[in-house]
């Protein structure tokens, strides 16, 4: 257990399922007796209740259970049975070299360090260092990153971004009573700085799933108690389409904080799952310009206000709708858009928004900023997304510009694919795209692909090659051969009429195939299979 008051003891531990389970009916046998004889005394002070702090993988349940229906003490009386629990596994953390320190001033045992006692004698002297000074915009971390174009890069994250992002949860209106649900994976930002440390901001806890189950996500809820957990908006359309279970309403989750949810999911969300608050939000990797939808309107990331336009500025761009460039005046400066139209999201780069660029080619770093904007000097950060704010300040995701698509909460990069794809010997040329499809979030991956002379379509060697280097979400779900690709006179791809044609056999007069995922193979996309995987008789 942890407590804010410094004063009051405290033990911080954590137990493995070899070490707990022996200890198990010891411990109960002697919390029992212990407490009979406290209260016989009258020594017993009902003002602290003994709970699990983290019952999801770091407590055995048989342990939880003990904790869960544990007598009522003081704290004092708390730090003395939980220093007896720690002794059954003290041997084992200390073989295994690490250290158990308390919040007290002394220590019934000589294996638990004290930490009070060497505070007080602690010099009140700032002490004398060699080393820099500490510095928010230092960078804290990397985390890799799609980007809006290109291949992934490291970004560099400051300390004041990692501090700002603690706030989410809180900004969400969860509480320290919360007990936080998430299945994401920690590399994501979304799940380490978002979750876990909005939930060590909070002091609430955090139930980490080692993979997301849709099958098993209510059944979770309900056996952890879960009132928060966050989502990105491919992992509510799971649930949705999951069939119905009993525990899907007889949960206690009142709050759900994420990204990504689409508004037809988010009204069938609603509709079958109980009332549940949504905080759908926007934020990116590499700055800290965010939105958080604080209402109860279905669709926005968020609402522009005078106080979020405050803290953290941001602009909203006319742009080429071809190129997507920024539209500059004859003064070389840019102009923005009128509510009710969809403009390109910017950020000036400051403290409270900080870019630090990605680690290796400072160029890579130079692309995503934007100068001479609204005045010469001024720098400002290309999110490269569209949005739109509508006359009410609600603010709409409207589409991801650049080589980037989003499939499946992932971001595809399709100068990966393409080069992937290019590896095979059997292909001249492919460029690789996204296309919607009804029913789906975002867009499924396409390729359209030029074969080298001699050479046929071999599906069951292209599957076993994208198995081998690329995650599944990067696959290609439709295939187009064409006798060659359409290029501008700088050589570049023209995508835009690939795009607009989508996969549909009717529009497309090349041959078509489709990723057979059963078969393994990429199989002929005939008008029946379009149909099916347009009707969501066929899942991709």
């Amino acid at each position: 257990t942890t407590t804010k008051n410094p004063r009051t003891p405290s033990v911080q531990c954590s137990f493995t399922e070899q070490t707990a389970e022996p200890a198990r009916r010891e411990v109960l046998h002697r919390w029992t007796a212990d407490v009979s004889a406290l209260q016989s005394c009258g020594q017993f002070t009902p003002h602290f209740k003994l709970t699990s702090a983290l019952e999801n993988h770091m407590v055995p349940p048989s342990l939880t259970d003990l904790y869960r229906d544990a007598p009522v003490c003081s704290s004092s009386d708390l730090l003395f049975y939980l220093i007896r629990c720690v002794e059954e596994v003290l041997l084992a953390l200390t073989d295994a070299g690490l250290e158990v320190w308390v919040a007290a001033e002394s220590s019934s045992h000589q294996s638990v360090g004290t930490l009070l006692d060497k505070l007080e004698s602690a010099s009140p002297e700032k002490p004398e260092t060699d080393g820099p000074q500490p510095n928010l915009m230092n960078n804290f971390l990397f985390i890799f990153t799609s980007g809006t174009t290109g291949l992934p890069k490291a970004a560099r994250i400051s300390h004041i971004k990692a501090v700002m992002c603690m706030a989410f949860l809180r900004l969400c209106g969860a509480r320290a009573c919360d007990r936080v649900y998430l299945t994401l994976p920690l590399y994501h930002m979304s799940a380490s700085l978002l979750c876990i440390g909005g939930c060590i901001e909070l002091g609430a806890t955090c139930v980490l799933k080692r993979k997301f189950s849709a099958s098993q996500f209510w059944k979770d809820c309900v056996k952890y108690d879960i009132t928060v957990f966050q989502y990105i908006g491919e992992l509510c359309r799971y649930l949705v389409n999951q069939p119905k279970t009993a525990e899907e309403v007889a949960h206690k989750v009142r709050l759900a904080a994420g990204s990504g949810l689409r508004a037809d999911v988010w009204k069938e969300f609603l509709r079958r799952f109980g009332k549940i608050q949504i905080r759908e939000a926007y934020g990116l990797t590499e700055a800290s310009i965010g939105f958080v939808n604080y209402t109860d309107e279905i669709g926005p990331i968020g609402r522009a206000s005078y106080f979020n336009k405050l803290n953290l500025p941001f602009e909203f761009l006319k742009c080429d709708p071809h190129t997507y460039e920024p539209i500059r005046t004859d003064t070389g400066h840019c102009i923005k858009v009128s509510k009710g139209q969809a403009g390109l999201l910017v950020a000036p780069v400051m403290f409270t928004n900080p870019f630090l660029g990605y680690a290796g080619d400072k160029a890579m770093s130079e692309r995503k900023l934007l100068r001479d904007v609204f005045k010469s000097g001024d720098v400002y950060f290309n999110t490269g997304d569209l949005m739109l704010q509508d006359h009410r300040d609600f603010v709409y995701f409207k589409d991801r510009i650049g080589d980037t698509f989003r499939w499946k909460g992932e971001n595809v990069s399709t100068t990966e694919v393409s080069e992937v794809l290019g590896c095979l010997d059997l292909l001249l040329d492919v460029s690789v795209y996204g296309v919607t499809v009804p029913g789906y979030e975002g867009r499924a991956g396409m390729a359209a692909a030029v074969l080298k002379d001699g050479h046929g379509l071999d599906g069951e060697r292209l599957y076993s090659h994208l198995l081998h280097t690329l995650p599944p979400y990067a696959w290609p779900c439709f295939l187009r051969v064409q006798t060659c690709l359409d290029v501008t006179d700088t050589f570049k791809q023209q995508k835009g009429r690939l795009v607009q044609q989508g996969f549909s056999p009717d529009t497309v007069q090349q041959p078509l195939f489709f990723l057979d995922a059963s078969q393994k193979t990429y199989s002929p996309l005939t008008a029946q299979l379009y149909d099916d995987i347009v009707s969501g008789k066929i899942r991709l």
